[in-house]
Order: structure tokens, then C-alpha cells, then sequence
């Protein structure tokens, strides 16, 4: 259920590495605990960003959820298409519901986050 080529945070982002780019988004457990998402906001592109600040908010029909930087980095590309399907976050949290891109990162901040086995543990304890 937790994909393995993923890295995630305890605030439950996940993030995959591809060259000197991640994507990032939030895990199907936050999905979950969010229930019917009906707003995201996205962060501005070029924005430069720290590891924990608040990249983005995501409303849903139970609460509003802030979304955090899981490394630092400059916000290169965003998902516009949750603009207007922002249930692509419970539907497909892992694909089709990613969130932003970072570039300007340091790749070992990446190797700093949990691996789907600790993060599995991390949710159940």
C-alpha cells in the first residue's frame, strides 16, 4: 500500500527523487484522515522554500491542512490541475495528485526521510 520508491516526512508528505528534482505530495494515511478534499492551495511557482515551512493549505470537508516543505528547495512546477479536481488527492494521492515540484535541492536532504518501512511503523505506532 506504501509505495517503495518513495520517501516520506512524519507530517506525511511524500517525495520522489528524480535527478537534482522532487516531486512531492501528500500520502494516502493523510488523504485518509483529511476525508473529502475540496480545495488546495497551491504554492506560488519560484518560491523558495525551507525544510517544515508551509508550502500549501488543503481543505476538506473535516478540516483545513497545512502541507510542508520536507526539504529545502525552489518551487519549479505545481499540479494546476488540482485547481479544479482537488479529489485527485484521495483518489490518486501517489500519481495523478501530486502537489509541486522543488529543483535547487540538496539531494542528500532526501535520504534524511523515512523509507516506506519506517513510515508504515511511523503510522502504526
Amino acid at each position: 500500500m506504501i509505495p517503495e520508491n518513495l520517501k516520506y516526512t512524519k507530517d506525511h508528505e511524500w517525495v520522489l527523487l528524480d535527478g537534482d528534482t522532487i516531486t512531492m505530495g501528500i500520502t494516502n494515511h493523510a488523504q485518509s484522515e483529511l476525508g473529502d478534499i475540496t480545495f488546495v492551495e497551491l504554492p506560488d511557482l519560484d518560491t523558495e522554500v525551507s525544510k517544515g515551512d508551509e508550502l500549501c493549505t488543503i481543505e476538506s470537508v473535516k478540516a483545513a491542512a497545512d502541507v510542508f516543505a520536507p526539504i529545502n528547495g525552489t518551487v519549479c512546477t505545481i499540479n494546476e490541475s488540482l485547481e479544479d479536481e482537488p479529489e485527485k488527492l484521495n483518489q490518486s494521492p501517489y500519481t495523478e495528485g501530486w502537489i509541486c515540484k522543488l529543483n535547487n535541492i540538496d539531494t542528500k536532504e532526501v535520504s534524511n526521510l523515512m523509507d516506506a518501512t519506517a513510515y508504515q511503523n511511523f503510522i502504526d505506532a
